[in-house]
């Protein structure tokens, strides 16, 4: 396998100096190849979209080839199964042999600009206009190293899902939450207060980032098993240990229980909501705030960017259309018939999205909620971490053990992949 290269970013000025040259050259290329071979041109996009998702995104690359900065190009999409999306877009775009746009999460990002010939940086195209019009903190997701490597299109994190019928008045507060759960809760009839996934790393940022941990610090420096970080975990078997949370929790658990009304709360995101029952009279509210530290819980959440292909011969058209997915026009697509939480903040203003519940209860979550870590380091977190939890919530090893155990393996992973390099 070819060694991935890392290289410092160039300045500013001279990236685009260099893209402005790479952009001439292409469009001469790709010119002389549509001349010689009288072929239509085309701007291939890669997404992995099902669905009603899939059906609005088709419907606004329609639209956005009716435009003028479409310049005639035929827009062609394809939809990649989940699972084998990230090691196409690995395997593939370096090669030449992917498409000009992929529309992919924030948390492989920084693996791909350090792998190379992935991304293409888009500082030169990156106008006032557009910036401005991105709801706070989106653009950052699609930051590394101080450049600009996608524009943001949409936002996904949990929040509080409840039933209405068993809770009339959502929790502001940890220990208000956990005490009604316990009011809620009968264990021998298979009935809880509060279910959520507690054992996934993912769903525990949002205790973890209350008590102001991380699992990298602000130099990049991997701090697992920090004392907040500890202290995380501490609450979440308190609550474990209380009786309020069911064993071995999973998606489909969570979904059965409150579907079946025993799960009063879940902890969720916005793809829960297609699978709650039509008959459950359905709330939403921000997470509560931890007593702990008088800081609201703050989930991670995962930023979907479109990406220019370092090797596409239409850049320029590329970024017209990835600027497109940003604007309001498909923001209202995406979000009124594809249900996705749009990043551009007119959106919101509008009255058949300021009325939706679920739309805006997800809007209201994002005042608290942070970007998931794009260090190219992420990806080796997971399974340590996730082993981690499960050892904790078994038995089989302390907070401090598990996370030091932990941290030394995901050390172990990153030391690994810098000697191979």
């Amino acid at each position: 396998m070819k060694k991935p290269t890392f290289q410092p970013l160039q300045p500013l000025h001279s990236r685009r100096t260099a893209l402005g040259l790479a952009l001439a050259t292409a469009t001469l290329a790709g010119a002389g190849s549509a001349f010689a071979q009288g072929a239509a041109k085309e701007l291939v996009v890669w997404h992995a979209y099902r669905a009603a998702e899939k059906a609005a995104f088709e419907k606004v690359v329609e639209n956005f080839a009716k435009t003028p900065a479409a310049k005639g190009f035929k827009v062609s999409t394809l939809a990649i199964p989940y699972d084998a999306y990230a090691d196409k877009i690995s395997a593939a775009v370096p090669r030449g042999k992917g498409p000009d746009v992929f529309i992919y999460a924030q948390d492989r990002l920084g693996g791909w600009i350090e792998a190379g010939k992935t991304v293409e940086p888009i500082d030169f195209f990156l106008d006032k206009a557009t910036r401005d019009s991105l709801l706070p903190g989106m653009l950052a997701a699609m930051t590394y190293k101080g450049g600009v490597w996608g524009l943001p299109i949409n936002y996904k994190m949990p929040t509080l899902i409840y039933n209405k019928d068993l809770v009339k008045a959502p929790p502001k507060t940890t220990d208000e939450m956990v005490k009604l759960a316990k009011s809620l809760t009968n264990a021998a009839s298979g009935r809880y207060g509060l279910a959520y996934w507690y054992t996934n790393f993912y769903f525990h940022s949002a205790l973890m980032n209350a008590f102001g941990g991380a699992v990298f610090d602000k130099d990049g420096k991997l701090v697992l098993d920090s004392p907040a970080n500890v202290a995380s975990l501490n609450q979440m078997m308190k609550w474990f240990k209380d009786g309020v949370l069911p064993a071995e929790p999973s998606e489909a658990l969570i979904a059965s229980m409150f579907n079946e009304g025993k799960a009063a709360m879940v902890i969720n995101g916005p793809w829960f909501v297609g699978d709650i029952d039509k008959k459950i009279n359905v709330g939403f509210a921000p997470l509560p705030v931890l007593d702990a530290t008088k800081k609201p819980l703050r989930p991670w959440m995962t930023i979907e960017g479109a990406y220019v292909a370092a090797s596409s011969a239409n850049k320029e058209v590329a970024y017209e259309f990835a600027r497109y997915l940003t604007g309001e026009e498909a923001g209202l697509v995406l979000a009124l018939e594809g249900r996705q939480l749009h990043t551009n903040k007119a959106v919101y203003a509008n009255p058949k999205v300021s009325g939706d519940p679920v739309l805006q209860a997800f809007r209201a979550q994002l005042e608290n909620a942070e970007p998931m870590p794009n260090r190219p380091e992420m990806t080796m977190v997971w399974s340590p971490a996730t082993t981690a939890m499960n050892k904790i919530v078994k038995g089989n090893a302390t907070v401090e053990a598990a996370l030091k155990e932990a941290a030394g393996s995901v050390q172990e992973s990153v030391a690994a992949l810098r000697r191979g390099k």
